[in-house]
């Protein structure tokens, strides 16, 4: 519900995007009094034109979906197996929904209809939604954070137990003691509609080429396209015709996918690691975006960042203070082999596929193939892509 700023929330979330959406419904459906604030004068409709598609694991599918932001009319696309190989090399790793006998692995849906879809679900809860909101500082104190903001022009405050950062990691470092790691890709992740004369039957495609690593997600009857590459080339990409730019990508993907019969508007984006080195700061918390940002080679950033939702939410379930210390370590405990193993796969594979020499293709190729011939190997490895590293199924 939309609301003007409260005097004092248990929990105050700062960003409403997914996580931080998932975040506040989760702790409402635990009891908790919440403040959701956000900077958009609406959360329905107002991402209309966004063309990011997300790549949901049925883990994260589950956590939606528990918070009543997975309708039946949503339109999902289910993704029940991946594809995963090298250009101009051997060996490949076939993952498949029949490994962890689920359903589905996981599900493309575009970011418009997720956000509308969780605009319902806190339009029909007890959440506090502050919209054309923005935090202007943040402040930990011995017994609650204090959160000044201005609300449609107006100078506000709030106090809550607990203060957790969902907006992107500027307000985080304000925070005395917090750091982060950066690291520039100096690349863009190009994303595009393709449309091919082949059905893609719940397939996704992972393909590491001397010309970047791309992933095609199905999307509808199409696919979507993110292709990595370094900023010039980004450039140039982007400059070509449609056709020309079918006949580059079809060079890399071969005869895979079919042959491409139209593609649609294309756009870029930079990417960047930046990974907060701690998430706790006093009695503000961090999660999603404002902990850790990290390249979509594997297409985990949002599926870790539900995970880090589902975590807070659980450790301030129990009544009391919900930001007493011993919570908010506990919170930071249990994220810390997830957020590190995942953020350090993620970048160990833009490394070690960025390398084209005849021995890294080989011993790659050796990989693959043992992946994809061990079977308890492979579903171990699925396992982690689709309910993250110490993180019960």
């Amino acid at each position: 519900m939309a609301c003007r700023i409260p005097e004092h929330v248990d929990l105050a979330i700062a960003g409403a995007g997914p996580v931080g959406a998932t975040l506040a419904l989760l702790a409402a459906q635990a009891g908790r009094k919440v403040a959701l604030i956000e900077a958009r004068p609406a959360l329905a409709g107002t991402t209309g034109k966004d063309p990011r598609v997300l790549a949901l694991s049925w883990g994260s599918q589950q956590i939606l979906q528990r918070v009543g932001a997975w309708p039946a009319d949503l339109p999902a696309t289910p993704i029940d197996s991946v594809h995963v190989s090298q250009h101009s090399g051997l060996g490949r790793v076939l993952i498949q929904r029949q490994d962890l006998d689920l359903p589905h692995l996981g599900f493309t849906v575009g970011y418009a209809a997720l956000n509308d879809a969780l605009a319902a679900a806190l339009a029909a809860s007890s959440v506090c939604v502050l919209t054309d909101t923005t935090v202007t500082a943040v402040t930990s104190l011995g017994a609650y954070a204090r959160v000044r903001c201005c609300q449609a022009g107006q100078a506000g405050e709030l106090t809550a137990r607990v203060l957790a950062l969902a907006e992107g990691g500027a307000l985080a470092d304000t925070l005395p003691g917090m750091t982060r790691r950066e690291y520039d890709y100096q690349q863009r992740a190009l994303i595009a509609r393709i449309d091919t004369d082949t059905p893609h039957q719940g397939r996704a495609f992972e393909r590491f080429a001397a010309e970047g690593p791309l992933a095609l997600l199905p999307n509808g009857d199409s696919y979507t396209l993110v292709w990595t590459r370094p900023h010039a080339d980004a450039e140039a990409l982007l400059a070509l015709d449609d056709a020309a730019f079918a006949a580059r990508l079809a060079s890399v993907c071969g005869e895979r996918i079919g042959q491409i019969t139209a593609v649609g508007e294309r756009a870029a984006v930079p990417l960047r690691l930046k990974y907060a080195t701690k998430l706790v700061s006093g009695r503000v918390v961090l999660v999603g975006n404002a902990a850790q940002t990290m390249h979509p080679v594997a297409a985990q950033g949002l599926n870790l960042g539900l995970r880090d939702a589902a975590e807070l939410a659980q450790h301030l379930a129990p009544s009391g203070d919900a930001g007493e210390a011993s919570r908010l370590a506990a919170y930071a405990r249990a994220r810390q082999h997830d957020r590190a193993a995942v953020t350090g796969f993620t970048h160990s594979l833009v490394s070690l596929f960025d390398r084209h020499d005849p021995l890294s293709r080989c011993g790659r190729a050796a990989v693959m193939a043992t992946i994809d011939t061990l079977a308890p190997l492979r579903r171990h490895f699925a396992s982690h892509l689709v309910f993250g590293v110490g993180v019960p199924a």
